[in-house]
């Protein structure tokens, strides 16, 4: 017994909106870069790192979707400034906290959709 198959196409439409296309450029590299995967992902941590690198705002920990630890740090660091040594072992922390979920993050695939 024999089978055919038959592939049908549908008519091209006409071509995308340039703006529109490029909206959609852009949201794929953000997808990329967020979500780790591919090479975009690879770059997660080193994006992750150097936003957490960014004094008195905890970015790293916010690029990484974890927004309570971001923010609690924050208002933690308000009583460490009063002690300098403490506050840059804080700020040091973030910036290794942030590298380290970001590369945990990249091999999880919960926030991949």
């Amino acid at each position: 017994m024999e089978e055919e198959l038959v592939v049908q196409l549908a008519p091209e439409s006409s071509a995308p909106k340039e703006g529109f296309f490029l909206v959609r450029i852009v949201k794929e590299i953000w997808r990329e870069i967020t979500f780790g995967v591919g090479t975009w992902g690879a770059l997660r941590p080193l994006i992750a790192a150097a936003l957490a690198a960014v004094p008195f705002f905890f970015l790293g920990q916010h690029f990484n979707r974890q927004h309570r630890r971001g923010v609690e740090w924050g208002f933690l660091q308000i009583p460490l400034a009063l002690t300098i040594i403490l506050w840059f072992g804080l700020y040091f922390w973030s910036i290794f906290d942030a590298w380290r979920d970001a590369v945990a993050a990249m091999g999880s695939p919960q926030d991949q959709s």
